[in-house]
């Protein structure tokens, strides 16, 4: 049975998220308590680091790559390939 991509919100501090808005990061790097598949969609949404309060900031990414090899990546972890999401990805 093929698995349906899945829309994962994140939490993200304000100097990774400017990276990952103006297109300097282009990976996530997330301890694997969701099941990260390539095909997934991450909601990231920017928060303050001192209140942990939603920011109003936001932007989505497709997961491209998932690399969990353990002897590049902490036991538990990826490290996910990012693109800008469109919806096009979406009926292909």
């Amino acid at each position: 049975m093929e698995r349906t991509a899945k829309i994962h919100e994140l939490k993200v501090l304000p100097e990774y998220f400017k990276a990952l808005w103006d297109g300097t990061k282009t990976f996530e790097v997330r301890l694997n308590d969701r099941d990260y598949q390539v095909g997934d969609t991450l909601f990231l949404l920017e928060i303050d680091p001192e209140t942990k309060i939603r920011t109003g900031s936001g932007l989505c990414k497709r997961v491209t790559y998932i690399l969990d090899a353990p002897e590049y990546v902490k036991e538990g972890y990826v490290i996910m390939g990012l693109s800008n999401w469109s919806r096009k990805a979406d009926s292909e």
